[in-house]
Parts: C-alpha cells; structure tokens; sequence
C-alpha cells in the first residue's frame, strides 16, 4: 500500500510511516478486510464510507505541509481510521462524529491498538468544536457546499483547515489562517459524503 501511495504522490515520510503502522483491515467490517489495502473507499455502515488510502494521505500530507500542528480537530470519525493515523503524527487529536454507534466503534478500535491521545466527542461537526478551541489544524472528512465560518473561526492563527467542497463537482480547499485573515486554495477533485446536520 505505501508504494501505491509514493506513486500517487504522497512523499512525506512521516504520512508513510504512520499509514504503514496502522492496520486498515482493523479498521472494516471482517467480510471485506481482504479488500482494506486496495485505493478505494469501503462502507463502514450508517451510510458511511472509510477513505481510500490515497485520499487519508492526501489530506494528512496536505495538512502537515506547513509543520507539524500540535492539536487536531478532526470533523467526521467514522470508523476512526483517519484519526489513528493523525495519532502517530500530533500530540493531540480530537475527533467528532454524529452517529453514536460509529462514534463507539471508533473508539473500541483505537483502544483496541492502543491510541490514547485521539478524545471522541458526539457532535454535529457544522459548528465544530469552540471548546477546545483554537486548533493548530483542522481536517474534515464530509464535504460542504462552502467553508463553514464556524471552522474556520476556531483557527489558530498560523492554523490550516483542509476540507473537501462542492456539491456535484468536489475539490479539496486548504484554508490557512494568516495574521491578517484567511488564504484559500483549490486543491485536488475529490469524492466525499456530505457534512450532514443533527445527531443519531
């Protein structure tokens, strides 16, 4: 898998690493663990989907671009992937998720490879999460028709929100926060669910 990805042009070796030492096929239902390594995404439930290995790396190599944060709010669990992964490369990961059951098997897997350092919390991620605020980066795994203010709100200056936008035609958007405001860039087409409102 991370040869696959170095072709795809994921090169920070800090992402390889980390990818290689998380199991993916922990991470999926065992009917389709034979299928955890291939570059696509899998169905995890509720609707939902794990990102294929090339995107997980995209977003992590593109959030860590410009050093390395040390507090993460990741918007969207699943089935918590993403979130063991960043675990390897911050100090801190805080990971929301809407959908309780996805929430409480997120976290059964991270305690299950001995991660620590990743707090769940059961919230609609439109809003983010001003509690532990500001964040020093900020990665979301639903895509939303504009950047939602709330996010990028809870920026740290010198902070990046990496979030895949649009409706029928996606792109991952980069968003840093300067001194003096917010710089945007319009990155890769991509394929996400959306960021839906509300609790399961």
């Amino acid at each position: 898998m991370v040869d696959a990805l170095r072709k795809s042009g994921i090169t920070n070796e800090r992402v390889l690493a980390a990818m290689r030492e998380i199991p993916r096929h922990a991470f999926v239902e065992p009917g389709i663990a034979s299928r955890a390594y291939e570059d696509t995404p899998l169905p995890i439930g509720h609707g939902q989907t794990i990102s294929s290995p090339t995107i997980v790396g995209l977003m992590t190599q593109r959030l860590l671009e410009k050093g390395t944060p040390a507090k993460v709010l990741e918007v969207g669990t699943g089935c918590g992937y993403q979130a063991a992964v960043l675990s390897k490369l911050v100090k801190e990961v805080y990971t929301l998720e809407r959908i309780a059951p996805l929430m409480d098997k997120a976290r059964r897997h991270l305690r299950d490879l001995r991660i620590y350092n990743v707090r769940f919390k059961h919230v609609d991620g439109h809003n983010g999460y001003p509690e532990g605020a500001p964040w020093d980066g900020i990665l979301c795994a639903a895509t939303a028709a504009s950047v939602p203010e709330a996010l990028k709100a809870q920026l740290a200056v010198g902070g990046r929100l990496v979030i895949p936008v649009g409706t029928e035609e996606q792109h991952l958007v980069v968003v840093d926060r300067t001194p003096t405001g917010f710089v945007e860039q319009k990155g890769e087409p991509v394929r996400f669910v959306p960021l839906l409102p509300g609790l399961q």
